[in-house]
């Protein structure tokens, strides 16, 4: 009823208009359902909610099931379905199968012959996929992806329909984050008053946190499409591998004083991409620009928004051969907005501009047709036989280290399209079991991209970069700048020039067979080799059971056993035990001993063997936590380790009781933890001392180590330069004359006197891990951490705490990306993890986040051991 009356008030207040034409001169069959006649409202007056979307498409697949189909391709954390409809003429709806099929044979020419390709090329139609609303608080794509539904089923006598049902397969996807989406319109109808308030500042449009961009866990899915950590994601990628479009187009909002972008993108583009690729990226510019000058549409193209980032809706597709686009459109996020010159934007006018681009698309991919589909078949074609001439002819995943993490990276791969081959024995010296990855395959370049270890930008580009920087205009680099799988996870990777000539198995990724070992009779011992023995440590700790660690490395029967090794003794435990571990172990390795002898180190009984304690684990919630870093912290721990957490507004931790907790997380932030936390310093402190673990991610530090606080002794560094004299002051309004001799001594004049560095935009760096510390058990000797921003701390003293991981030097840190000179002297030898003892518990300080969007698996076990370790020591 509330919802009726909200509807009914936003109706009254919007201005009397005349009938309003999203597409001029059409007409339409009035027998095709309406958005008004299902919904109860006109298009662009109300913000469809999830399961009005649903209502509405069911609606026009019941009306016309021979032209719009309705499939649903996975569900949200939240429980809602994720659907996309199919719209087509009567001809190409039956042939969906067909369709389908041919489109996997024009992606593949080891299978499909020239002649029998452009015989699938004639007679297929070119599939255009639109998406909308990754981003849940980009609000007009899904109502625009209604009426374009409708645009295509009911308008009649239109020439332009008519060739776009004739030479396309239309699939929408209008809903890519619809719990987002509801987080957005629950806010909005809790806010919005007797009419649409057009003020900027209005609460209806400013959402709290974490606001409805993100996902459940808080995750931008639109840097997850290689990564693929959300449902929502990999259910979208299995979807559009049993299509693969041509044509792609994911639609967006942006700030709302902006106009509107379509492509073509800005510089760089990924080196991946063909010529082809960005050439035909004017087809679809040209044709949207042509639209919009009629309508009177300001719009803009070429700038902000590149192409060199793989994990976007609107690049991933590209290397399975796809056109990949991203359209922007200003967003009014709500009804209404005033904008700095007066004029009131309509959501009205918001949802015509993305209904346009859409029709226009289709319009523009219909009439390329068949340059489309031929482009398609090259692509996939060129693929393989780049892979078979250049240099790199495989890569091999050496089966050895943290297995659990190889094995991971393999079925990654192989979720994305990417033929992997396992050896049944030793493949070029490496391990059996290894993984070889050819690059002679139709996903060859979508292979370079993810495990090539730098992927460059355009010198031109980077030239430009550096100029700007000279200037302090900001660089124009829009996201990281490396991505390298193998380094994000830590294993090797082993790029070879020759093709493997030794036996090889096709790979397809399964659940780890039922774990199987002997009962043993005094303990059960896992050694602590990664992920996959952190998995069990944090299911054995749900389970209850007793779990002890060793700090030191031991030999027992002639094997030698890590730092970090569990020991689960048999008489602390239920007699349950074996079938408890056999139903948890998943693929770590399980040894029973039947002796408490060791031949060296230390014994079960030692002092060095720590009792790991079932940790209450807090995360801080709301402001002014950066919502990414929060959200993929609780993911970490409870969805990659199966661990729950509790998510503990900042606004409560003030004052909640403290020693309800093991361990607190402060995630990085958006502001100052001091606002919120600063008069709970002390309690904080207190409670470390006795025996808390408390653990900060980057922008938390600042809280930290603020002279009121103390609770880390180190501080941020500005940018290192050779200094200058300090500053004349001037006397009576002057000062003294200086004499400039030319260009480069004007330009060492106009230099700050004191200076931050420049933000770096994502590089991963190498860093050095202390091999006796217990935070770095079962930790390689080197890491790979996502560093961005341009925050560096000092290093602890000796006397303080440990620099348990720092980088390494100057000349070594860099291992993938583009990081400016000044930065990589800078962060040289600074730390990225630092343990300090407080009392009886510790401060962990993360300087970068070991959990950016939870893709650095490589730094897994370093911050489990934080969580799960810190408590274990803390006595």
């Amino acid at each position: 009823m509330m919802r009726f009356f909200l509807l009914a008030f936003a109706a009254l207040a919007l201005p009397a208009q005349p009938a309003f034409e999203f597409w001029p001169g059409s007409s339409y069959d009035p027998a095709v359902p309406t958005v008004q006649k299902v919904l109860g409202h006109e298009p662009g007056h109300h913000l469809a909610t999830h399961l009005e979307m649903r209502k509405y498409y069911d609606a026009l697949a019941a009306y016309a099931p021979n032209r719009v189909k309705v499939f649903e391709y996975g569900q949200s954390w939240e429980g809602r379905k994720l659907i996309y409809a199919v719209i087509g003429n009567e001809a190409n709806m039956r042939r969906l199968p067909e369709i389908q099929a041919n489109m996997k044979k024009l992606n593949d020419a080891r299978k499909t012959s020239e002649a029998e390709a452009q015989k699938l090329i004639a007679a297929t139609p070119v599939i255009v996929w639109l998406g909308h609303a990754v981003h849940g608080n980009e609000v007009s794509g899904p109502d625009s992806a209604l009426l374009a539904a409708y645009h295509l089923l009911a308008a009649r006598n239109q020439p332009t329909v008519e060739a776009i049902l004739r030479n396309t397969l239309v699939i929408i996807d209008p809903l890519q984050n619809p719990d987002g989406r509801m987080r957005f319109v629950h806010s909005f109808e809790q806010s919005v008053g007797l009419e649409p308030d057009a003020t900027p500042a209005a609460a209806e449009r400013n959402e709290p946190w974490p606001g409805g961009r993100v996902n459940h866990y808080l995750f931008d899915m639109n840097r997850d499409w290689f990564a693929l950590t959300q449902p929502e994601t990999r259910a979208r990628i299995k979807m559009l591998r049993e299509w693969l479009p041509p044509v792609i187009v994911d639609l967006h909002e942006m700030g709302s004083e902006s106009s509107y972008y379509f492509a073509p993108e800005a510089v760089p583009f990924n080196p991946h991409l063909t010529k082809e690729q960005k050439t035909s990226l004017d087809w679809f510019g040209k044709n949207n620009a042509k639209y919009f000058d009629q309508l009177g549409y300001s719009y803009f193209t070429r700038e902000v928004f590149d192409a060199f980032y793989p994990g976007y809706g609107a690049s991933w597709p590209a290397f399975y051969g796809a056109i990949a686009m991203t359209y922007e459109n200003s967003s009014v996020r709500g009804l209404a907005y005033r904008r700095s010159d007066g004029t009131v934007y309509n959501y009205l006018d918001s949802v015509r501009k993305h209904f346009t681009t859409q029709i226009a698309t289709c319009e523009a991919a219909a009439n390329y047709r068949q340059q489309l589909l031929t482009n398609f078949w090259n692509y996939a074609k060129t693929a393989i036989e780049e892979g078979k001439k250049e240099d790199t002819k495989a890569f091999i995943l050496p089966r050895r280290g943290d297995v659990a993490i190889v094995d991971r990276l393999a079925a990654l791969l192989v979720e994305q399209g990417i033929e992997v081959q396992r050896a049944p024995a030793s493949v070029n010296g490496y391990p059996d079991g290894s993984y070889v990855v050819s690059t002679a395959q139709p996903a060859k370049r979508l292979i370079r991209v993810l495990l090539d270890k730098q992927v460059n930008m355009e010198s031109e580009f980077l030239r430009e970069q550096e100029r700007r920087r000279s200037k302090k205009l900001g660089d124009e680099i829009y996201d990281v700048t490396a991505w390298s799988l193998p380094l994000m996870y830590n294993v090797e990777s082993v790029a070879v020039n020759a093709p493997v000539t030794a036996r090889l198995d096709p790979y397809t990724a399964g659940a780890p067979p039922a774990a199987t070992f002997a009962i043993a009779t005094v303990a059960y011992v896992v050694p602590w080799k990664g992920r996959a023995a952190a998995q069990l440590l944090g299911a054995a700790l749900r389970a209850d059971l007793k779990v002890r660690s060793t700090d030191k490395e031991y030999v027992q029967d002639g094997r030698a056993y890590p730092r970090g090794t569990l020991i689960i003794q048999v008489k602390e435990n239920a007699a349950n035990l074996h079938d408890t571990l056999r139903r948890i172990a998943g693929e770590a390795e399980v040894v029973p001993v039947n002796s408490g002898w060791v031949d060296s180190g230390v014994n079960f009984g030692s002092s060095a063997v720590k009792l790991m304690k079932k940790p209450r684990i807090a995360i801080a919630w709301d402001q002014p936590v950066a919502s990414y870093s929060a959200g993929a912290a609780r993911f970490v721990i409870e969805r990659q380790f199966g661990y729950p957490a509790s998510v503990i507004r900042t606004a409560t931790l003030g004052f909640t009781d403290l020693d309800a907790f093991d361990v607190i997380i402060l995630p990085s932030a958006r502001g100052s933890y001091e606002t919120v936390l600063g008069g709970s310093a002390a309690r904080l402190k207190t409670w470390v001392q006795k025996g808390g673990t408390l653990i900060g991610i980057e922008e938390a530090l600042n809280f930290f180590t603020a002279q009121n606080v103390g609770l880390l002794s180190t501080s941020q560094e500005s940018l290192a330069t050779e200094r200058k004299p300090d500053p004349v002051k001037p006397e009576n309004g002057r000062l003294p004359g200086k004499l400039i001799k030319d260009e480069t001594s004007y330009l060492d004049s106009i230099k700050p006197d004191r200076d931050v560095a420049d933000a770096v935009q994502g590089i991963l760096a190498i860093a050095k891990t202390d091999p006796e510390h217990w935070i770095t058990a079962g930790v390689p000797a080197t890491v790979n951490a996502l560093v961005q921003g341009r925050t560096m701390y000092a290093p602890l003293k000796l006397d303080r705490g440990v620099n348990a991981a720092y980088f390494v030097g100057p000349d070594q840190l860099l291992a993938s990306g583009y990081m400016w000179d000044e930065n990589k002297k800078q962060l040289a030898y600074k730390p990225l993890v630092m343990v300090e003892r407080q009392g009886l518990g510790h401060v962990i300080g993360f300087a970068y986040d070991p959990n950016f969007r939870a893709y650095l698996d490589g730094l897994n076990v370093l911050f489990v051991n934080a969580v799960f370790r810190g408590p274990a020591h803390a006595r």
